[in-house]
């Protein structure tokens, strides 16, 4: 398989439900056509954003359809097939190379998680292998997923058993491991920075594509950081990317990333409704208070492209 190493922004999406929790797929034509717009390369779908674990199968391939709907050569969907079964997470790869996705990925399991490589090279095998006409990306997120194993010594070992692997989606803050990785084999694995607040060290280090959550509402400055880097303008760039931080910063205070990113994602005009359980929603008076810390920082404006 040959592949082509995907350049620029990928937002993680965030997974649109109704007052009853039921998914929402009335939004999504409008949400892709926000990123389009905002300069998205394309998405990664029902990953940690997109409370992908917390859904059923059949939901996870509702939700697939629905997006592919909107993919374009210029706009591509990536699947999260993850789950804690290799069997169930073989069924979402299958229907996503059926619907015509442009790639799948999938975290290790959370459930007896592997403890060594090996383990969790046989279980990405059984994965990838549902779907071998599409690229497979390991999305390493040990902060999540608790699976810690060596991403070098995954790809030496997935290389030879996994055809279609592609690389990894790298959201971890171990930069010399991901140095590592992009160097190996000549440079030949697509490794996604995967961190937002992170994102000019993975530039740094030589990431060309990145995935992230924040990508949904604030593409326009991470574009910046990345126009900013290549023009070699590094003192705009880690301006612009300490505001990030300070609006990540906001977001961790209210309940998490995933909580206030989707109650953020109201005040821009994609209503994605609730989380669901066990995480906790914000309480009206917690949103009113989020939203004005966000003002405070000056975000509504660092959104608008013709402020930057």
């Amino acid at each position: 398989m040959k592949l082509k190493k995907i350049n620029g922004l990928i937002a993680a999406p965030f997974t649109p439900m109704n007052e009853d929790g039921s998914i929402n797929l009335t939004v999504i034509e409008k949400y892709a056509e926000k990123l389009k717009k905002d300069g998205l390369k394309g998405v990664f779908i029902c990953g940690t954003t997109g409370e992908g674990m917390l859904l059923t199968n059949s939901e996870r391939k509702t939700i697939t359809k629905k997006w592919l709907e909107q993919q374009t050569d210029d706009f591509k969907i990536i699947v999260h097939v993850g789950t804690t079964s290799a069997k169930q997470s073989g069924e979402l790869a299958i229907h996503a190379q059926k619907s015509g996705a442009y790639a799948i990925g999938s975290m290790g399991p959370v459930f007896l998680k592997p403890t060594q490589t090996e383990e969790l090279v046989d279980f990405c095998a059984e994965v990838a292998g549902a779907a071998p006409d599409l690229p497979f990306y390991y999305y390493h997120i040990p902060s999540v997923s608790g699976v810690t194993l060596s991403m070098v010594e995954f790809l030496q070992k997935a290389a030879p058993v996994i055809p279609n692997l592609a690389g990894i989606k790298f959201t971890h803050n171990n930069f010399m491991e991901m140095q590592q990785c992009l160097q190996l084999d000549d440079g030949k694995w697509d490794i996604l920075s995967g961190f937002d607040e992170m994102l000019l060290a993975g530039l740094a280090f030589g990431a060309k594509g990145t995935v992230g959550s924040t990508y949904n509402f604030m593409a326009p400055l991470y574009n910046q950081i990345i126009n900013a880097f290549k023009n070699k303008n590094l003192a705009e760039a880690r301006a612009m990317q300490n505001k990030t931080v300070q609006i990540i910063n906001i977001l961790l205070k209210y309940n998490g990333a995933v909580v206030a990113g989707k109650a953020l994602m109201k005040s821009v005009g994609i209503d994605c409704g609730k989380c669901r359980v066990p995480l906790r929603n914000m309480t009206e008076i917690e949103y009113n208070n989020f939203i004005n810390e966000i003002k405070s920082v000056g975000f509504y404006n660092l959104i608008n492209p013709t402020n930057l």
